[in-house]
C-alpha cells in the first residue's frame, strides 16, 4: 500500500472548524478543565507559528502557539499539538513540532513552555521547568511543566506567574 503524501502548512482561517473537531476527537470534553487549556484560554494563537498536517484534503494534525508572559517577559505557550487518533505513530506530531519550533526560532522568540508528556517532548529539546521558576495558572504535575530555549539565555532570568496574553 502506498502512503499518501503528508503536507505541513500554516493554519488557514478556514481550518478552525476542522481543528476543533480534531481536538474534540483527540481530547474529549475534559480538555476545557485542564491546566494546559487555562494557559491558552482567551488568547489568539500567533498565526505564523500555527501549522496543520494534511493527508490529501483531510486535516490530520494541528499545532498552535500562543502568547504569554512571566514577570513581564514574553514567552510562547505551545499547544495543543493534536494528531487524529487514526493517524498516530506516523511522525505527524514530530513534523508539526519541527515546523512550529523552527518558525518560532526564525521569528526571534526566546522561550516556549508547555504542559505535556516529558518523554515525548524531550526529543524536541524540552526539559522540566525548575520548581518555583514559573508558576502556572493552576496546579500541574511539575514533571509535565516543560520549557525550551529558542534563544540562548532565555531561561536565565525569567520567573514568576505565567499569564496568557488574552485578546482585548
Amino acid at each position: 500500500m502506498t502512503a499518501l503524501p503528508l503536507v505541513i502548512r500554516h493554519e488557514h482561517a478556514g481550518d478552525a472548524e476542522a481543528i476543533e473537531r480534531l481536538h474534540a476527537r483527540a481530547f474529549g470534553p475534559g480538555r476545557f478543565a485542564r491546566t494546559a487549556y487555562r494557559l491558552r484560554e482567551g488568547t489568539v494563537p500567533v498565526a505564523e507559528l500555527c501549522f496543520t498536517a494534511l493527508v490529501a484534503t483531510y486535516l490530520v494534525g494541528s499545532v498552535r502557539m500562543g502568547p504569554a508572559e512571566a514577570g513581564g517577559t514574553p514567552l510562547l505557550v505551545l499547544g495543543p499539538l493534536t494528531v487524529d487518533p487514526s493517524f498516530e505513530g506516523r511522525g505527524i506530531g514530530a513534523a508539526l513540532m519541527t515546523a512550529c519550533l523552527d518558525a518560532a526560532t526564525a521569528a526571534g522568540h526566546g522561550l516556549v513552555i508547555l504542559i505535556g508528556d516529558a518523554p515525548y517532548y524531550r526529543r524536541f529539546g524540552f526539559a522540566p521547568i525548575p520548581p518555583g521558576r514559573l508558576v502556572p495558572p493552576s496546579p500541574v504535575d511539575p514533571a509535565r511543566f516543560l520549557w525550551r530555549e529558542l534563544q540562548v539565555g532565555a531561561t536565565a532570568t525569567i520567573s514568576g506567574n505565567v499569564t496568557a496574553l488574552r485578546r482585548r
